[in-house]
């Protein structure tokens, strides 16, 4: 199935004619962030309690776990999710993982990658950061899947929610000019910084 490129104010997508695979695809919001943020709390206590790390070693580490999410954010969301279409195996693939929220971007239900499929890519980080940097994984982790609890408390909000009366009101407008006006923009979700470091913010002269 091909993008419209023509978002929905309401409805939802058929990604699979299977109904059970089709189920699959839906998340509610309350499942990943729940399951985050336990396995981050585990982990934190792991850091502490058991590899003996201190605890502002954890903190720090942390930290720098949750900035790099962002940076891995916007790294997919430009260049995976919104990758070249130029094959039918590419058009299917940046549909279900993407373009299906860009033409119903109003369908609660997947605003999040299904619980199972998020779970595995995470231990898949994981294992490359216990291999890159050992025990120190167990502090910088729960700063990364911490941060894509925050990302997907931000996107779920700029869509379920009206837009608030204050400074948080930035991230509905980012994202809005992403879906509505300007799809090559505005790939930061729940932070714009990475767009103001590769010039990819929105064009104010649309």
């Amino acid at each position: 199935m091909e993008t419209s490129h023509q978002p929905r104010n309401s409805g939802t997508g058929k990604i699979f004619n299977n109904p059970f695979l089709e189920r699959l695809t839906r998340t509610h919001i309350s499942l990943p962030l729940t399951a985050f943020s336990m396995i981050s709390i585990y982990l934190i206590y792991q850091s502490v309690a058991v590899m003996g790390i201190a605890v502002g070693t954890t903190m720090l580490l942390f930290l720098g776990g949750l900035l790099f999410f962002t940076f891995i954010e916007y790294m997919m969301h430009r260049h995976v999710f919104h990758m070249t279409e130029d094959t039918p195996a590419k058009k299917k693939f940046v549909y279900t993982a993407h373009g299906v929220h860009h033409d119903y971007p109003r369908d609660k239900d997947r605003l999040a990658m299904p619980l199972p499929v998020s779970l595995v890519v995470s231990f898949v980080f994981f294992l490359i950061y216990r291999l890159i940097m050992g025990d120190y994984a167990y502090a910088f982790l729960p700063g990364f899947l911490m941060g894509y609890a925050a990302y997907l408390w931000v996107h779920y909000m700029v869509h379920a929610f009206q837009p608030p009366k204050n400074a948080l009101k930035i991230w509905w407008v980012h994202h809005g000019i992403h879906h509505y006006k300007q799809p090559d923009r505005a790939f930061g979700v729940s932070s714009p910084i990475w767009d103001l470091v590769f010039r990819t913010m929105p064009e104010k002269s649309k």
